[in-house]
């Protein structure tokens, strides 16, 4: 009688993603930037994952170009450093079409984004976290699309290629706490995360070699300014909210 291996952990997942043999299944539609469906395997795991090469973003104007696999993995890192889990397992690797990510795919209700998931409620600690995640972060495209809700009913942040720029780029859809005070708990993550960067943890050594030494000073400001100040910004023009929204 055949068994199911266990399922896997995260370091687990990690390491698969890391080191698993790839297989390119076809394209997922609807991306500015070329994604793939791979199969990743390594002995009697196997597991879905979505890569996106280097050679596959389109340029941008405002970001340098071939960063954004390197802006995706940066915002994994914060996420799992924080230990809020709201990026999948991503990892950064050598793929059939060179250096990309490979993250986790997440099957999940495609009826559900951002903005269905607030309105249904009992969401309501993701949303603060991911609010003041993509302050930290700098996140450039926040649209309800790129909230995903898994099949375990688990809210879920992707598509952080534009993120940590060095000048201020916040766009989101997500502005229901502006001018609230941040809860206590999240300004605790955020208090010990300075810590550990002044402390020059691993998180920020990654940051120096994935991004450049202006956008690592001004994530930095930007964590200090959340911290000092305690309430979560307002937007500041029509262009502080993507469009189309989802």
């Amino acid at each position: 009688m055949d068994h199911a291996a266990p399922p896997l952990s995260f370091g687990e997942i990690l390491a698969l993603l890391a080191n698993g043999e790839l297989a390119v299944e076809g394209m997922l539609p609807w991306s500015s930037n070329y994604a793939l469906l791979v199969q990743v395997s390594a002995a009697e795991h196997r597991m879905s994952a979505v890569y996106k090469p280097q050679l596959g973003e389109a340029p941008l104007w405002d970001f340098p170009d071939g960063t954004l696999c390197q802006r995706e993995f940066a915002a994994f890192l914060l996420s799992n450093d924080l230990g809020w889990m709201l990026v999948p397992p991503t990892v950064l690797r050598e793929g059939p079409y060179g250096i990309g990510t490979i993250q986790a795919y997440i099957a999940n209700d495609e009826e559900a984004h951002l903005l269905t998931m607030r309105d249904e409620g009992g969401y309501e600690a993701e949303l603060y976290r991911i609010a003041a995640f993509d302050v930290i972060a700098n996140n450039a495209d926040r649209k309800s699309g790129h909230c995903l809700k898994g099949s375990d009913g688990r809210l879920w942040s992707i598509d952080h290629g534009i993120c940590f720029h060095a000048d201020p780029k916040l766009r989101t859809v997500l502005w229901d706490f502006a001018g609230q005070p941040v809860p206590d708990a999240i300004l605790a993550d955020l208090v010990a995360l300075r810590e550990r960067i002044i402390a020059r943890g691993p998180l920020l050594r990654a940051l120096e070699s994935l991004l450049d030494a202006a956008e690592v000073q001004a994530f930095r400001q930007r964590l200090d300014r959340l911290i000092d100040r305690g309430t979560y910004p307002r937007p500041v023009s029509r262009r502080s909210v993507p469009w189309p929204p989802i």
